[in-house]
């Protein structure tokens, strides 16, 4: 399996001359993106990186000034953000009110398939940035201490540092791709793309099943198939949200050129401190589960958090936790692990009674965060018998169910299999 990783580096720059050449190329780069991207919107969305390079290539060298392999790195980067957009669109048709309802009494609402024609502006690139290609626009030079980036002024030399840990993608067993240059600040950074060849983990040598819920009240709870359960309590990372969330109420009630860039800073700092809540949490999980072990998690994509059901003071941290962050955070360290990850159905893994197997939406107390089932009387926390259903969609997964879900049963099943007819 190969797997792939992005590395972040901060370039140490001896002078002012050599950041006024990255700032010349970045700019130059993003001004080409968006001749291209117009392009583009208006030529039928023509998505072919050749047509378009056979069209555009001269204008790019001569009206930006860029090389030859950064305008073709530009028409690349260009198609490559369109075609982002497309399938973003093509997940998410757009759905109408039909005004009748089904059996049940739910709403049907019309589907309208999506596509790059529903733009009404070309895509445009804001932030300056340049997409350079390995050994043609960078490389690692002076025994591995110096980053060598080409520019529309020459080639600038200069130290980087890596983040304590990250040395381990300098070993040599690592493929360094493409990278992507970019100032954050005051300061110059390369995101280098990386990649290595993992042994991928079979059904077979699968030998633990850890089911994780993911949460609010609880960040995940995990339940393996020696029966225990593990709680990784999200109260203290609530309370330290909602501190942030009444912080930016205030300054935004000040409305000063002061107060918006205090809250755009607290911003990224929220964000880095999530980000860094999810790589400890799922370094916690690898290290604790160890290798051959299979990670189940709900398939949480076009799952949608109903915030009209929550209430105004609370929806802020029911609905924007970085739940897909985190599973890709313990994607990639379960791979290097030699450990594998999985997403399953969410349909019902918070009903079903793991030990008769019924399915009733009111069996879940909410407010309690409890769960009692009213057929055989089972009793357990409701975090818990939704990690037990996804670790058990787990074990189908491994004895030989390409995608396992749980399914409810009809009401006669139940009653009296004979009776059916």
């Amino acid at each position: 399996m190969l797997l792939s990783l992005t590395v972040k580096a901060k370039i140490k720059l001896d002078n002012a001359a050599d950041a006024a050449k990255f700032q010349e190329t970045t700019e130059q780069y993003r001004s080409a993106c968006n001749h291209v991207s117009e392009y583009i919107f208006n030529n039928n969305f023509e998505l072919s990186a050749i047509k378009i390079q056979k069209k555009l290539y001269q204008d790019l060298r001569q009206c930006f000034g860029l090389k030859s392999q950064l305008a073709i790195s530009a028409i690349k980067t260009t198609v490559a953000r369109y075609k982002t957009v497309q399938t973003q669109l093509r997940r998410k048709p757009m759905a109408y009110a039909t005004g009748k309802k089904d059996k049940k009494g739910k709403e049907i609402y019309l589907k309208v398939p999506r596509d790059l024609h529903w733009l009404w502006k070309p895509i445009y690139f804001q932030r300056p940035q340049a997409d350079l290609v390995r050994n043609r626009d960078w490389s690692i030079v002076a025994n591995g201490e110096k980053l060598s980036i080409n520019t529309l002024q020459g080639r600038v030399k200069a130290r980087f540092v890596l983040k304590t840990g990250f040395e381990q993608y300098l070993d040599g067993t690592w493929e360094f791709g493409g990278a992507k240059l970019i100032k954050s600040g005051t300061n110059w950074f390369l995101y280098i793309a990386v990649n290595k060849e993992f042994p991928e983990l079979t059904r077979n040598d699968m030998q633990h099943v850890v089911g994780l819920d993911r949460g609010i009240r609880q960040l995940v709870t995990a339940y393996d198939d020696q029966g225990k359960t593990t709680f990784f309590n999200g109260q203290a990372i609530n309370r330290k949200r909602r501190h942030y969330k009444a912080l930016r109420a205030s300054l935004q009630r000040h409305n000063t050129r002061n107060s918006k860039r205090r809250i755009r800073q607290m911003g990224n700092k929220e964000n880095r401190w999530m980000t860094d809540i999810n790589h400890q949490l799922s370094k916690t999980l690898v290290a604790k589960y160890g290798p051959n072990t299979l990670f189940v998690l709900e398939d949480l994509v076009n799952v949608r958090f109903a915030t009209e059901k929550t209430t105004k003071d609370t929806r802020y941290e029911k609905v924007s936790w970085a739940f897909y962050q985190l599973e890709q955070l313990l994607t990639y360290k379960a791979i290097q692990a030699g450990a594998a990850v999985i997403t399953v159905s969410a349909a019902y893994t918070s009903q079903r009674c793991p030990a008769c197997g019924e399915i009733k939406k009111t069996n879940r107390k909410h407010q309690l965060h409890a769960y009692q089932c009213s057929n055989c009387g089972y009793q357990s926390n409701d975090d818990r018998v939704g990690a037990m259903n996804i670790q058990f969609l787990g074990t189908q997964y491994i004895a030989g169910v390409k995608k396992p879900k749980l399914k409810k049963k009809k009401k006669c099943e139940r009653v009296n299999l004979f009776n059916c007819r």
